[in-house]
């Protein structure tokens, strides 16, 4: 599903427009993003958690030139699905 397609789905269950669909979604991306930068989690009860994880510098290789690099630390963005999530999909 593409974000288009999110937004027309979220317009017609809400029986909204389709251009205050695509507000609230930007609005709650933008909301779940600058959480995240505070290194804060987001838990959506039955959905799921969003979350910042530690990667660990470590040393990695090249594919083109076999050379080693070195990759370093960095945070990453984590979500982890809730039960009613997984049961929906199950």
């Amino acid at each position: 599903m593409t974000k288009d397609e999110l937004v027309t789905k979220i317009a017609e269950d809400a029986g909204i427009s389709k251009k205050e669909a695509g507000a609230a979604l930007k609005a709650f991306t933008g909301s779940v993003s600058g959480a995240l930068a505070k290194g804060e989690s987001v838990s959506l009860v039955g959905f799921g958690t969003f979350s910042v994880s530690q990667r660990a510098a470590r040393t990695g290789r090249n594919p083109q030139t076999g050379a080693t690099i070195q990759i370093k630390a960095r945070k990453v963005p984590k979500f982890k699905g809730g039960k009613a999530l997984k049961d929906a999909v199950n």
